[in-house]
């Protein structure tokens, strides 16, 4: 009986000592230099656009393949700040993108707050599924997703 005792004193001094060491949960906005979580939405056509010409130049300079974004259909959001309040804001979003070659391919991307240049304004991270070569967002662009 008094081992059952001694291991809950224990337990209870673990989980106190553990709450008082667990890192604080502030929101991004009440930070000294807060972020406003105002991330553009999905379906923005400056996102989009980004996305569009951004993946040009890439394939362009790159890969030689002469691959182009034509238009977006299907746009939608798969989650906003799912990583939690204190972490950058970001909206997590998908798209069916047409492309000059007449496929339809997928589109994963995520809109953060202050990641844009210089670390001011909104900036974008995008993959299409199938169309990653150097897999830098592997397997079937999962890091894009939330």
């Amino acid at each position: 009986m008094r081992s059952v005792a001694m291991a809950a004193g224990l337990f209870a001094g673990i989980v106190a000592a553990s709450s008082a060491n667990a890192r604080p949960l502030t929101p991004a906005e009440q930070r000294y230099w807060g972020y406003s979580a105002e991330v553009p939405l999905c379906a923005d056509p400056a996102a989009l656009d980004n996305i569009r010409s951004r993946f040009a130049r890439r394939e362009a300079d790159y890969w030689k393949s002469g691959l182009e974004i034509v238009t977006y259909d299907r746009v939608r959001e798969t989650g906003e700040r799912t990583t939690g309040l204190d972490y950058i804001p970001r909206r997590y979003c998908q798209a069916r993108a047409i492309f000059n070659d007449g496929k339809a391919r997928q589109v994963t991307y995520w809109i953060g707050e202050g990641i844009g240049f210089a670390g001011h304004d909104w900036g974008i991270e995008w993959c299409v599924i199938g169309l990653d070569r150097n897999y830098a967002q592997a397997p079937a662009c999962k890091t894009a997703r939330p």
